[in-house]
């Protein structure tokens, strides 16, 4: 072999025997006949699945005999029906495509590779693989030639005599799927799903696997809707393309309203009926050929269901949206918001990005390079990964989350809904036998990735709507007990402003009093408590201004104890204390009442108001020291594009100066002493 087995290999081997292929392969084979991924691999899969060289080169003689004989090339079309004709009949692989001939009550097929359009079929196989009567599917078929019937007027020939769709049809896949998923820890049955759909995990970091896993949601989630913006090149659309029967792909986002949903002449159900994903790329483009599509589209995301004529249909396709963004994404929010690429019916339309469960930053994932991304090593085969993944949507795990994650109070109904589901589909994937525990660790990071995808979703929202999609602040609380975690989505973060989101207890943005000729300087304190005793200062050596705000900090906390944390002593809690500059100035001089609230937040488990700047000085009689220089305090704040400053109530005169453009662009609120301060700053 041209490669060395490693450990997912070998732990791939034996649960998975017979169910395994190797990669390279599919893509060599792949590239030299005209049919997709996943018709490779059901070849591949049912001679080659094996680690044995000898079994795997003998396979490949197979294989490649069978493609060589059963795919038609361009030009060929001519001498295979020729050969139908001299022996009566020929076995190829093509899409198999139906449609009733209602005059002459009979159904007839299309076979793109060899230009028919008229080839007869049993009524038999048409109700048994309906798929065929809307865009088809790939299958293994006998097609014979009558030459009788040819010399009849209106003679129709060709007949499929027989047909194998291109799909697994064994009923104990999902048994073996959670026998041999035993046998991995998490990351590394992560990494094998990569290599299942061809690529090699040691090549992404974790940001791009996870966003690897988000596109596998829909085939393992009903009625998942999806959306992914990003580079080009970054095989968004290969997935839905190329891995699975139960997917399909609109090239150019062009759709009928009859092929989408329901033919109302024939009463044919549309692809959404058929599949289990329809996926349109470049989305840009999407557009029906009725006024009404997209609202048809619209209700059908919320509900699973569209009415068309006096009949209410339900149906479990996922609708997925790929396409470009073609700015970065710095930009893109800085001139809109990210669903910028949506065609002008959907871009700015709140209610149908309320049907999105989840927004994939396609940004966080590589352009793929063939010689790095791709795997060489062995995967499960697409049509056994695909049939597990299609038996998995009939049950769903949201239960996982039951009395372990509390969800935030900022989360709508349907913001709860698409958190579910999407925790439901990674669950699913990761976890696919549901007598398998799910580790606190690897549902924590389940459940902070669903936020993300969903609150993606909301702060696009948040743009368009801003008065009626304010609260944004997606968290969650694991077990009784739990702090409340504030999850955020990457983008949004920048080094030079103050985040909206609510901070870690014990963690507060605080600006340093400076003088009446220095300049004020942003920093953020961080304060960790445990059972002990004492103050402890990180930063060594610890500035002398800084040495003597936390001083003032600890002395006032154990006088006030009672009236800052209630029945809680400070005496017998060990604080650590760090100091991290945000500027230049790096003294950390007057920041007793920042210091103070980090040590009350920890010490209480509470988080700290998001968007928000605390300044003030104190000394050791408890006492808040004026301001020296409150103007430029809140013109720093605006500069770091705060929300909230919170400063004592002496400072009041000297913002009366303050230019009437920063009133507008900055809240400031004001605390009486030390203790209003501290309430005021952190989150009930």
């Amino acid at each position: 072999m041209a490669f060395a087995l490693d450990h997912l290999d070998t732990t791939a081997a034996t649960p998975f025997d017979g169910y395994v292929v190797r990669k390279d392969l599919v893509r060599k084979y792949a590239r030299q006949y005209p049919v997709p991924t996943y018709v490779v691999e059901f070849l591949l899969g049912r001679y080659c699945a094996s680690t044995n060289e000898e079994e795997i080169n003998e396979g490949l003689r197979v294989v490649e005999k069978q493609l060589q004989n059963r795919t038609v090339r361009t030009g060929e079309e001519e001498l295979v029906k020729s050969r139908a004709r001299s022996d009566g009949s020929v076995k190829l692989i093509d899409i198999v495509r139906a449609r009733l001939d209602a005059k002459n009550d009979r159904y007839l097929v299309e076979l793109p590779s060899l230009a028919l359009r008229d080839v007869r079929i049993a009524d038999d196989f048409v109700h048994e693989n309906e798929r065929m009567l809307t865009d088809g599917f790939y299958a293994e078929v006998t097609l014979t030639y009558d030459g009788v019937i040819a010399t009849e007027s209106g003679g129709l020939p060709f007949k499929i005599e027989a047909i194998r769709p291109i799909q697994m049809s064994r009923s104990d896949v999902l048994e073996t799927l959670a026998q041999g998923r035993a046998r991995f820890s998490p990351p590394d049955w992560i990494d094998f799903l990569l290599r299942s759909i061809g690529l090699e995990p040691a090549a992404f970091n974790e940001r791009a696997k996870r966003v690897a896993l988000l596109r596998m949601i829909p085939f393992v989630e009903r009625n998942y809707n999806l959306v992914e913006l990003g580079p080009r090149g970054t095989g968004k659309s290969h997935l839905f393309q190329q891995i699975s029967p139960y997917a399909h792909l609109i090239s150019g986002g062009k759709a009928t309203v009859a092929r989408m949903f329901v033919n109302m002449a024939s009463g044919q159900r549309g692809l959404v009926c058929q599949y289990d994903v329809v996926c349109f790329d470049e989305v840009s483009g999407i557009s029906f050929d009725s006024k009404d599509g997209v609202n048809i589209m619209k209700g059908y995301m919320a509900s699973g269901e569209f009415s068309r004529g006096k009949e209410s249909i339900r149906a479990e396709g996922g609708i997925v949206l790929v396409g470009n963004l073609d700015v970065d994404v710095e930009h893109a929010q800085r001139i809109g918001h990210l669903l910028t690429p949506l065609p002008p019916e959907m871009r700015d339309d709140t209610a149908f990005m309320d049907r999105i469960h989840a927004y994939a930053p396609g940004w966080d994932y590589p352009k793929l390079d063939p010689r790095t991304h791709f795997t060489n090593h062995f995967g499960l085969v697409s049509d056994f990964l695909s049939e597990c993944w299609t038996r998995l949507r009939t049950t769903s795990r949201t239960s996982v989350m039951h009395d372990r994650i509390h969800l935030g109070g900022a989360l709508s109904g349907r913001d709860i809904e698409a958190v579910n589901k999407t925790v439901s589909g990674l669950t699913k994937l990761l976890f696919p036998d549901p007598e398998m525990p799910v580790p606190d660790e690897d549902l924590e990071w389940i459940v902070r990735l669903a936020l993300e995808a969903r609150r993606r979703v909301k702060e696009q929202q948040k743009r368009v709507f801003k008065s009626e999609f304010r609260n944004t602040h997606f968290s969650y609380t694991m077990g009784p007990e739990g702090i409340e975690q504030f999850v955020s989505t990457p983008e949004l973060h920048s080094d030079q402003a103050i985040e909206t989101d609510p901070l870690p207890p014990g963690q507060v943005w605080g600006v340093s009093v400076g003088s009446t000729e220095g300049s004020p300087g942003l920093y953020r304190i961080e304060v960790a408590s445990v059972r002990g005793s004492g103050v402890r200062i990180l930063n060594q050596p610890p500035p002398p201004p800084f040495k003597e705000s936390v001083k003032v900090g600890e002395q006032n906390l154990y006088a006030r104890s009672r009236e800052l944390v209630g029945d809680r002593n400070p005496r017998e809690e060990e604080l650590s204390i760090q100091m991290r500059p945000m500027d230049t100035e790096k003294s950390g001089i007057g920041l007793g009442v920042p210091v103070l609230i980090a040590m009350c937040g920890s010490m209480l488990g509470k988080n700290t108001r998001g968007g928000t700047i605390v300044v003030g000085a104190l000394n050791l009689g408890g006492s808040v020291e004026m301001l020296p220089n409150a103007i430029r305090i809140a013109e720093l704040a605006v500069d770091k594009q705060a929300s909230t400053l919170l400063m004592p109530v002496s400072a009041r005169r000297q913002l009366n100066e303050l230019p009437d453009d920063l009133w507008t662009r900055i809240n400031v609120e004001f605390y009486k002493d030390s203790a209003d301060a501290v309430a005021k700053a952190l989150v009930d």
